[in-house]
């Protein structure tokens, strides 16, 4: 019994800054639900407005999770928070290298149409 209660204060200790910050968690998947749900007002955004949303709901679920871990102490609701959390990040990581990879690839088309235009502009008569 002694050995349950330690390790539910190991695991209280473990996620408190987490817990700490879990109205943060919140606001944050709150905005990008709210973000998905506006980019879904759009022809193109209803191709991509389940982005947002899912990440927002991994986020609250994740910020629920780490509140029931922190209450009672159980490690795993709390691997679960940390699974949401994951979840979380690698929607985002993934998100950054395709915006990465489209500004590229936007300027070098930006580039490549400002080299084919050939100057005949900008007063060259």
């Amino acid at each position: 019994m002694e050995a349950d209660t330690q390790a539910g204060k190991d695991i209280q200790r473990l996620i408190e800054p987490l817990y700490r910050g879990k109205f943060w968690m919140q606001l944050v998947g709150v905005m990008l639900i709210i973000s998905g749900v506006l980019t879904a007002l759009s022809i193109v955004g209803i191709l991509i407005c389940w982005i947002p949303i899912w990440a927002g709901i991994s986020l609250m679920q994740a910020a629920g999770s780490i509140d029931q871990a922190y209450i009672t102490g159980d490690d795993a609701v709390a691997e679960l928070a940390m699974r949401r959390l994951k979840t979380y990040f690698t929607i985002f990581g993934v998100l950054t290298l395709i915006y990465i990879v489209i500004g590229v690839l936007g300027m070098l088309f930006g580039l490549g149409a400002g080299m084919m235009g050939g100057g005949h502009g900008m007063g060259a008569y």
